[in-house]
């Protein structure tokens, strides 16, 4: 009767909707009490054949009934009556409860254009980019207003950086692509496994899906079971509130705070799930996700910007990260976001390669971000990339995914993964000599 009531509240408040859903989707857990934690929230699980038959029953003891808002309505009145139908078992008598809910719908105003007036990528520094990766990336980006990092994960060679101006800026929220970072930390600390289920309210769910549906309730979670010193420590220690780049020209720093946001505005839980009072940037999300892509090597990102400086490029190693044993753990929910998850509109562009990743959306004083960092494994070696959009309702994470899997078809298409791609990227770098920008 406890999850009943979890369910029917969760019902009544329309909030719950999609977490009753999820938690019928998922496989029974069998109580065993994580090793590491004394949290009840945390328990060990074996699939259970008759889950679905069992999720059937609870879901029954609660019904609900969702009423349009009505026009000119401008609050939400929620209202529960009791029904005059009884369900009489046995010696138990139960009374269902039936909900009528009206809601007000929110709608956010922004001001900013998620779209841009010319080329793209207008006045960058290309001469020591590679000419095809870049080009594939501005096609992918079209007019929308973002930005487009590619980066080589085994040498933290930055291949093409387009809109330099905003891959360069101080940042923005990282929504929930904050959640990698997170997972990695409970992972590092034997908090979970990608199996261990977490309990929430009414349901429960392991990381692999948690990363591919992006639950902000899992990661909320995890935060506050981490607590905010040990996820700062894993936070910085992979990157964030320091510069990614090597001597790059016109890097600025993003921010990773000393003491969690307030309480009273979700503590370091809406930390864990939004990213909330961080501020992250292309390039040290990029630098992170080819960590994860190499097997734990945080290398310094450079951009050469003439053919001379692409030609006599050596890597630089920031520090080596002790997480290769926990990256398949990680890659099994960044693989699910693609196939089925949030990210799943990359694969109505590109199905030919395995592609890892998790998008990010949230906004902020009129401007939404869309953000998506990925990484995939190709014949020509892996590639790590990070599009940010920015602007209005347009953007969003699955789209940003969506620009991602049209960047890996332009490749694709130009047959940059035989080889050829590489040949001409490498005549054409030489024959761009020292000329420093371009359109």
């Amino acid at each position: 009767m406890k999850l009943s009531c979890v369910l029917a509240c969760g019902l009544a408040l329309g909030g719950f909707g999609m977490a009753v859903n999820s938690a019928m989707a998922l496989d029974a857990p069998t109580t065993l009490h994580h090793t590491k934690s004394t949290s009840q929230h945390l328990v060990k699980t074996r699939r259970a054949q008759k889950h679905h038959a069992v999720a059937h029953r609870t879901a029954k003891t609660a019904k609900a009934r969702v009423q349009p808002v009505a026009k000119g309505a401008h609050q939400a009145k929620t209202s529960a009556q009791p029904a005059t139908r009884k369900a009489t078992r046995g010696s138990a008598t139960v009374r269902r409860a039936s909900y009528r809910t009206r809601r007000h719908q929110y709608y956010e105003r922004f001001t900013a254009s998620s779209y841009v007036t010319g080329e793209v990528g207008s006045g960058d520094i290309t001469a020591g980019e590679d000419p095809i990766v870049r080009q594939a990336a501005i096609d992918a980006l079209g007019n929308m207003n973002g930005t487009a990092v590619v980066i080589d994960p085994n040498s933290g060679r930055i291949l093409a950086m387009v809109n330099q101006k905003l891959a360069l800026s101080p940042g923005a929220e990282p929504c929930s692509t904050i959640k990698i970072t997170v997972a990695m930390a409970a992972l590092s600390e034997g908090l979970v496994t990608r199996d261990t289920m977490v309990q929430l309210a009414g349901f429960r769910m392991n990381m692999t899906e948690a990363l591919a549906k992006s639950n902000n309730l899992y990661f909320e979670e995890l935060g506050r079971e981490l607590g905010f010193e040990r996820v700062r420590h894993y936070a910085t220690e992979f990157g964030l509130g320091e510069l990614a780049g090597y001597h790059i020209q016109g890097e600025q720093l993003g921010n990773y705070p000393d003491h969690p946001i307030p309480t009273a505005e979700g503590g370091v839980g809406r930390m864990c799930s939004f990213g909330q009072g961080v501020s992250l940037t292309p390039l040290q999300l990029g630098a992170y996700v080819a960590a994860l892509a190499n097997g734990g090597t945080l290398y310094y990102l450079q951009h050469p910007t003439t053919a001379d400086e692409a030609a006599s490029f050596q890597p630089k190693i920031k520090r080596k990260l002790d997480i290769a044993r926990y990256i398949p753990d990680l890659q099994d929910g960044m693989a699910g976001a693609v196939e089925y998850g949030t990210a799943r509109r990359l694969r109505t562009n590109f199905q030919e390669l395995p592609v890892f990743g998790k998008t990010g959306t949230c906004s902020d004083n009129g401007t939404r971000f869309g953000w998506f960092a990925s990484y995939s494994n190709t014949p020509q070696g892996g590639l790590v990339t990070v599009f940010l959009l920015e602007g209005g309702r347009p953007t969003f994470g699955p789209r940003a995914a969506e620009l991602t899997g049209e960047f890996y078809r332009n490749l694709w298409d130009r047959n940059y993964f035989t080889g050829k791609g590489s040949q001409e990227a490498q005549a054409s770098v030489a024959s761009a000599g020292g000329e420093g920008a371009s359109q």
